[in-house]
């Protein structure tokens, strides 16, 4: 027999109640952070205990009892907070989120025993000691998946009309519709109409599923939000509806008559079971990735159909290969936007490691952010958060100093560290900044002279001071502690920004913060781009930094004397010329064409034989062996199959000009690559 016909069918159950309740915990943790700043808020107090009471439910239905009974006690504790008997102090929130991570490793563990674990023993000790339980009390189990402790009224009693209609799923997802009316009867009277109008003839009936709904009416001093709580795990699964209802409930004759109205219409439907109500789905994803990849290579065959039909110059031919083009084209806009996300979700995971790192170092930090809908390929935002982390932790250690020198400063004691996230042409800037204490320029300078990274005589730029903070090793800390000193932060964040084809920008004023920027593409997959030949070479320049093209006779080249530049509209440009950048030992031919490029160090030009055109450009690694080779960001087959290399304008320019200062006289002719504009003498 093969293993997938041995698989557990609740397996595929237990796996998305993993996923929601990751997705439930990092609720739950920005509730419980943002409770440490305001405690009294109640609408977080209802947060954080409807998180603890639908991750409790879902994790006994699905099997993780202990995990149920873990969250249960925890649970207990804020329906404390919620009814005022329980204040919300600092050791409440340390308390919980140790809870919340301790939660997340039973998740991991498949819902592993809490039994004789130290620090699941020590959190429920803990619990109680704050509650105020006995320390010899035993562990509280934890109530029916759909039982929740019964809210106390906290108002004079009223009626309240409810409809409650489970969904096709409810009952096979291991909920009891029952136990909840059980548990609704006990916060008041409860009088129960059922609506059996959408049971089918017995030929048809699904024993897994619930053809019943109920029509009730409460007599309650609860309010209506207690009410919804009975519902909280399922009513994604089910209609439901709670209004202030009069004194008498409606009579059975009158709750019948619509009933079998709807039975004679619907023909026993509601209008929940139809199957187009999903606005979502979930899908892994290695699908979408799988996804995105036939796209890239549906562009490439497009490509290729187009060459072809080019070449035949049939117009029945043309037409259809013209037709597939605009297909294909917005099958590409298509797929990339379901790979965009907004950065919303990595930004507020970093609030619980400012937390974390803030007690750690004993520094009192806000954290706010700026630009959180900005999106990105996930592809990109899934390889942010290591480089992120690294930023942060070296802000919240060098950067950010101790209350006590922050008040000496005339500064405010606590210190903000600023996240923020925008777009830029094709690229989306991502910028972590703090106001401490700065970047001691002297004192890097000093540091890698001592660790031989630069020579004592070397003339440098505050720009490549703060370079030298990226080395390999490099550490201004003198001791080693569990936040920095190792000398691996930095080194991390830029084989990071590189391996995503960023660039990372370094600004600091001493006494007044640091910036760093990161300059990210948007996606890693498919990009508009501008082909060009040079004698038989191919290449891609990204269109969305193309400013222009110009022609370039060798009349223009005598008339600026040799040097590298071209006079656009008054303006005096620099640029390169990529033949002999890469070497290519032809003739140029009488006229070239200059590609004007917006880059971070200005506007600058790249000289080529020919632009072929816009090109819908797929972008392929060129493998390990040219991990190495910055000046190229990729390649991408043409429609003929030759393979056209991706150029990066950024590092072009940067490498020229890391060239003319070491005296390489390919780029000799440059003049003064560093300030572009510059007059030719």
């Amino acid at each position: 027999m093969e293993e997938s016909s041995r698989a557990n069918p609740l397996d595929k159950y237990k796996q998305a109640f993993r996923e929601e309740a990751h997705e439930i915990l990092a609720d739950l943790e920005s509730a419980l952070l943002a409770l440490n700043e305001s405690p009294g808020d109640k609408e977080l107090v209802g947060r954080a205990f409807r998180a603890l009471h639908t991750l409790k439910g879902s994790g006994a239905m699905f099997g993780f009892d202990e995990l149920a009974t873990f969250t249960h006690n925890l649970e207990s504790a804020f329906d404390e907070v919620r009814s005022g008997r329980l204040a919300v102090t600092s050791d409440l929130v340390d308390l919980s989120l140790a809870a919340l991570d301790h939660i997340k490793a039973m998740l991991e563990a498949a819902g592993a025993s809490t039994a004789g674990n130290p620090a699941a023993e020590e959190i429920l000790a803990n619990l109680r000691r704050l509650t105020g339980e006995p320390e010899n009390r035993p562990r509280r189990a934890a109530p029916p998946p759909t039982e929740a402790p019964s809210p106390a009224p906290t108002g004079p009693e009223r009626d309240w009309r409810i409809r409650f209609c489970p969904g096709a799923d409810l009952l096979r997802n291991g909920a009891n519709p029952l136990l909840l009316l059980r548990e609704l009867g006990q916060m008041g009277r409860l009088k129960v109409n059922a609506d059996v109008a959408a049971i089918p003839p017995l030929a048809e009936l699904d024993p897994e599923r619930c053809y019943i709904g109920w029509d009730m009416v409460l007599t309650t001093g609860a309010a209506r939000e207690a009410i919804r709580d009975v519902f909280i795990f399922v009513e994604d699964a089910c209609e439901l509806k709670i209004e202030p209802g009069s004194d008498h409930p409606p009579s059975a004759e009158v709750q019948a008559a619509p009933a079998q109205e709807e039975k004679r219409t619907n023909y026993g439907r509601r209008s929940y079971d139809s199957p187009d109500t999903a606005s979502s789905l979930r899908v892994p994803a290695a699908k979408l990735d799988q996804f995105v990849n036939l796209v890239g290579e549906l562009v490439t065959t497009q490509a290729r159909l187009g060459e072809v039909a080019a070449r035949r110059d049939e117009p029945e031919m043309m037409a259809v290969a013209e037709e597939i083009e605009r297909l294909t084209s917005a099958l590409r806009e298509n797929s990339m936007s379901i790979r965009m996300l907004p950065i919303r979700a990595t930004f507020e995971r970093f609030r619980r490691l400012v937390y974390d790192l803030a007690r750690g170092l004993h520094k009192e930090v806000e954290l706010t952010i700026e630009g959180a809908e900005t999106e990105l390929d996930k592809t990109v935002i899934d390889q942010l958060s290591d480089p992120l982390m690294h930023l942060i932790r070296n802000s919240m250690d060098h950067g950010i100093e101790p209350p006590a020198q922050r008040l000496a400063a005339g500064k405010r004691v606590p210190a903000t560290l600023h996240l923020s996230a925008r777009h830029s042409g094709a690229s989306v800037l991502i910028g972590v900044s703090d106001d401490g204490a700065g970047i001691d320029a002297e004192a890097v300078r000093a540091r890698a002279i001592e660790r031989g990274l630069v020579a004592a005589d070397t003339r440098l730029t505050e720009a490549q001071v703060f370079s030298l903070i990226m080395a390999p090793g490099f550490s201004t800390a003198r001791q080693v502690t569990d936040v920095s000193g190792r000398g691996v932060g930095m080194d991390v964040v830029r084989r990071s920004v590189e391996a995503l084809r960023g660039i990372i920008d370094i600004t600091s004023k001493p006494g007044a913060g640091t910036n760093v920027s990161l300059r990210l593409p948007l996606t890693m997959a498919i990009i508009d781009g501008l082909l060009v030949r040079i004698e038989n070479s191919y290449f891609v320049l990204p269109l969305a930094t193309t400013l222009e093209c110009i022609e370039l006779t060798r009349q223009d080249v005598e008339r600026a004397h040799g040097k590298h530049v071209a006079n656009v509209r008054g303006e005096i440009i620099p640029y390169i010329r990529l033949r002999e950048y890469f070497n290519l030992r032809s003739d140029r031919p009488e006229r070239e064409q200059i590609m004007l490029a917006e880059t971070e160090e200005g506007r600058f030009g790249f000289v080529v034989d020919q632009v072929l055109g816009d090109h819908q450009t797929v972008i392929k690694n060129l493998g390990h062996f040219y991990r190495h080779v910055q000046v190229i960001s990729g390649a991408t087959i043409l429609g003929n199959g030759t393979v056209a290399l991706i150029l990066d304008p950024n590092r072009l320019v940067q490498d020229a000009i890391r060239t003319q200062s070491m005296g390489d006289g390919v780029n000799a002719g440059l003049p003064r690559l560093h300030a572009p504009g510059a007059a030719v003498h």
